[in-house]
């Protein structure tokens, strides 16, 4: 697939430098520094409360750091070179194929590119049959194939993902899995939480592990699962409870 994107500079890699995240004086996050590295799936491991969703908003720019820095490789975030997708996909009160033209129209492409757009989305992940549904009709893992293609559309050089699996059964899941990795494939950066460790083990190639809001360790997925250097990573990856 040839991305418009290759044409200007990468806005990768994503640099956190001592980023922190308080409300009403309690951090949520603290002195988080972590590099995005290009074409590389980095998923997000931590358990409940760990910071894991709140790490993805601030790297994709949602909310802002109270403390520390993001920063791009060109200096700038470019909305238009990211995208995320949430645990319960954000969809609108339309039709699955307006649901992803729409996007299109605001990032000003014209309608005939628009259409081009939207047949090759559609055929690359078999929506024909449901373009015309009411996409917030569709099950659950429809309605996530179709936040995922709906991103793809929008040829993002990062893709954020926040659970994006955690409320479908296994056979949805397994469909998410490989849009994932064909993302990846086609040079995609892929930014994941999860707290399926299975899902984890299948998909990451670096890991990042948060405990308590404090990033305790990252570096490549198979050294981590291999031997993880903190007691709270070793019992995590027991299925121990921590706190």
């Amino acid at each position: 697939m040839t991305h418009l994107r290759a044409l200007v500079p990468s806005i990768l890699p994503l640099r956190l430098e001592g980023v922190g995240y308080a409300v009403g004086g309690k951090p949520l996050l603290s002195d988080v520094s972590l590099t995005v590295e290009p074409g590389r799936r980095l998923v997000v491991l931590g358990s409940n409360g760990a910071g894991k969703s709140l790490l993805l908003r601030l790297c994709h720019g949602l909310i802002a750091p109270t403390s520390g820095r993001c920063l791009w490789a060109d200096g700038s975030p470019r909305p238009e070179a990211q995208a995320m997708v949430f645990q319960r996909p954000i969809l609108l009160r339309r039709s699955v194929a307006a649901n992803i033209e729409y996007p299109l129209a605001l990032r000003g492409l014209s309608q005939a590119d628009r259409r081009q757009a939207l047949a090759r989305t559609i055929e690359r992940f078999g929506l024909g049959a449901m373009a015309d549904r009411p996409a917030r009709l569709l099950s659950g893992g429809e309605q996530q194939r179709l936040a995922l293609a709906r991103a793809w559309a929008m040829r993002p050089e990062v893709l954020f993902l926040d659970e994006p699996t955690s409320a479908l059964d296994p056979s949805a899941t397994r469909i998410i899995e490989e849009m994932i990795e064909s993302f990846s494939a086609e040079g995609i950066t892929i930014v994941l939480t999860t707290h399926n460790l299975g899902q984890a083990r299948r998909l990451a190639e670096d890991v990042a592990f948060l405990h308590r809001g404090r990033l305790t360790e990252q570096g490549a997925a198979a050294t981590f699962f291999a031997g993880p250097k903190t007691p709270e990573a070793r019992a995590f990856l027991a299925g121990d409870l921590i706190w």
